[in-house]
């Protein structure tokens, strides 16, 4: 009985070079937004690691808490900008946190504000009569103003040339209008923070940039536009047309 010679080697992984560029393309776009964020957010993640127990200074943490905005827009802008270029340089991201801090500071700065006062709102008041009732709408809305700021910096990777009163309320209105992604969106965000609470230095190595990549994406279709660089924004279809400028 004739036949090949089994060798008992195991059969090699054969991947194409456009797949290992891909693959490659995609880890280096990770790295740059983490390495990002971490650095933006440095006095924060160094607060958070010497305080024992951060919601007793919720003032200061909140402060804080006010850089996480702009980096989020800049990490938004360095994908936006690296869905037409694979291998975008790692500059990019700097260079969108200088020319977004401004606007996504004045879009972050009210969520911050709404997130604190309902969370406050909602610990004062949850053993009391109205409790039962309260509660659960303070919860709302901390849900609707963390995931409306998200969005509103994703907004902003669009490179509008100026931020609207309305902005705020377009990019909540998209929330609740799409909020299968909004819950996905916020979803991923809160894994992604209990894996760096857990492990801070493999979460931020890894998680950040996986997180953000795939809510940037959702936040493209809650828009209705394409997210390449030749998009013309969040407003071509979506209800972020009459918010961004």
């Amino acid at each position: 009985m004739s036949g090949a010679p089994v060798t008992g080697r195991p059969s090699r992984l054969n991947v194409g070079y456009g797949s290992w560029d891909l693959i490659w393309s995609f880890v280096h776009r990770v790295l740059v937004v983490n390495i990002g964020l971490a650095a933006a957010n440095l006095p924060l993640l160094a607060a958070l690691h010497l305080v024992d127990r951060p919601w007793r200074y919720p003032v200061f943490f909140g402060l804080l808490s006010l850089g996480i905005g702009p980096s989020l827009a800049a990490a938004f802008g360095y994908l936006r900008g690296a869905d037409g270029d694979e291998r975008a340089p790692a500059a990019e991201l700097p260079r969108a946190y200088r020319r977004l801090f401004g606007r996504a500071l004045l879009l972050w700065t009210p969520c911050v504000l709404l997130t604190a006062v309902a969370a406050t709102d909602a610990y004062v008041l949850r053993h009391s009569a109205l409790g039962l009732a309260l509660v659960p709408l303070f919860a709302m809305a901390v849900l609707v103003a963390v995931g409306s700021g998200v969005a509103a910096m994703a907004c902003l990777a669009y490179d509008a040339p100026r931020v609207r009163r309305r902005t705020l309320l377009a990019v909540s209105y998209a929330q609740v209008r799409r909020w299968p992604l909004g819950l996905m969106n916020l979803g991923l965000l809160a894994v992604a923070l209990v894996l760096v609470n857990q492990a801070p230095l493999l979460g931020l190595a890894v998680v950040p940039g996986c997180v953000l990549s795939v809510v940037w994406r959702n936040f493209c279709s809650m828009a209705g536009t394409s997210s390449g660089p030749g998009a013309e924004g969040p407003g071509a279809e979506g209800p972020g047309a009459e918010a961004v400028g």
